[in-house]
C-alpha cells in the first residue's frame, strides 16, 4: 500500500455503512438486490432504517426457466409482485418500479433521469448500486445501471443541476457498490442470511423453479461469501461493499483501489 493510500485512509476513512438514515437500493433487475445485498437490507430494517428500493428493469426476458406459454409481458407482471414480496420479507414496504426494458432497450439519459427523479423523491443519505468496475461484469443492464448510479451520488445534492433532470436534490453523502471486487465495508449478516436465502430462492420462483442448479450454486457462492468476508472483518458472515464518501467520488484515484 502506498504512502498515499495509508494517510488517506486516516484523513479521509471510508463511511461506515450502518451510520446513516435513509437508504436507496438500485436494482438492475428484480431479484439483483437481493442478492447484492439482502442480508444486510434484513440487518438494516431491524435497526429501523428507512429503505427504499428502486428495481430499473422489467426483467422481461428472464424466461430461462419459464413454463411453456410464458409471455415477456406476463412475465414483468410475476416479476413485480415477486419483487414486492422479497422486499416485504427483508423489511422493505418502499419499491418503485422504473419498467425499464430489460436487455438494455433504453437510452442510459432516460435511466440516469428517472433514477435521479426518485433519488430527489426518497433523499438517501446513501445509495446501493452494482458495481460497475468489475471487470468481469458482461450485463449491460448492471453497467448501465451502476454507471448511472455512480454519477447520481455525486451530483445528487447539486439543486441546479438537478433541475435539469426534472428532479430535486438529495443530500446524498455516500455510495455503497454490492458485487464488488474490491469491498472496503463490511456487514455482520450472520443472524440474516436465512432471510437472504428465503427472499431469493423462496420468493423469486420464476427465476429459481423447484429443482432449478442454479439454487444450490448460487446459495452456495452466496454462502462461502459470507464466511470470505466474515473472515476479512472479523465478524464471522459479513456482507461486503465498495464505499465512497463524498470526499472519495472526485479528484482523488486512490480511494478506487
Amino acid at each position: 500500500m502506498s504512502l498515499t493510500k495509508t494517510i488517506l485512509r486516516f484523513a479521509a476513512p471510508f463511511p461506515q455503512i450502518d451510520s446513516f438514515e435513509r437508504y436507496l437500493f438500485i436494482g438492475p433487475h428484480p431479484d439483483d438486490i437481493e442478492i447484492g445485498a439482502g442480508a444486510t437490507i434484513a440487518a438494516l430494517a431491524d435497526q429501523g432504517k428507512q429503505i427504499s428500493f428502486v428495481i430499473c428493469t422489467d426483467g422481461r426476458y428472464g424466461l430461462e426457466h419459464a413454463p411453456e406459454g410464458m409471455t415477456p409481458e406476463k412475465l414483468i407482471e410475476i416479476r413485480r409482485q415477486e419483487s414486492i414480496a422479497s422486499a416485504k420479507l427483508l423489511g422493505v414496504n418502499d419499491v418503485t418500479f422504473l419498467n425499464f426494458s430489460d436487455g438494455g432497450f433504453y437510452d442510459p439519459k432516460d435511466l440516469f433521469r428517472s433514477l435521479a427523479q426518485v433519488c430527489g423523491e426518497k433523499k438517501p443519505d446513501i445509495i446501493f448500486a452494482p458495481d460497475p468496475s468489475v471487470t468481469s461484469e458482461c450485463h449491460i443492464d448492471h453497467l448501465n445501471t451502476g454507471k448511472a448510479a455512480r454519477q447520481l451520488a455525486f451530483l445528487a445534492p447539486f439543486d441546479e443541476i438537478m433541475k435539469q433532470y426534472g428532479a430535486q436534490s438529495a443530500p446524498v453523502k455516500a455510495i455503497a457498490f454490492y458485487m464488488s471486487a474490491k469491498p472496503n465495508r463490511f456487514i455482520r449478516t450472520a443472524p440474516y442470511f436465512s432471510k437472504q436465502i428465503e427472499s431469493i430462492f423462496g420468493i423469486h420462483k420464476s427465476q429459481f423453479p423447484e429443482g432449478c442448479d442454479d439454487i444450490s450454486s448460487i446459495s452456495l457462492y452466496l454462502k462461502l461469501r459470507s464466511y470470505d468476508f466474515g473472515i476479512r472483518s472479523f465478524k464471522g458472515r459479513a456482507e461486503g461493499f465498495r464505499v465512497l464518501g463524498r470526499t472519495h467520488m472526485h479528484c482523488l484515484p486512490e480511494a478506487g483501489d
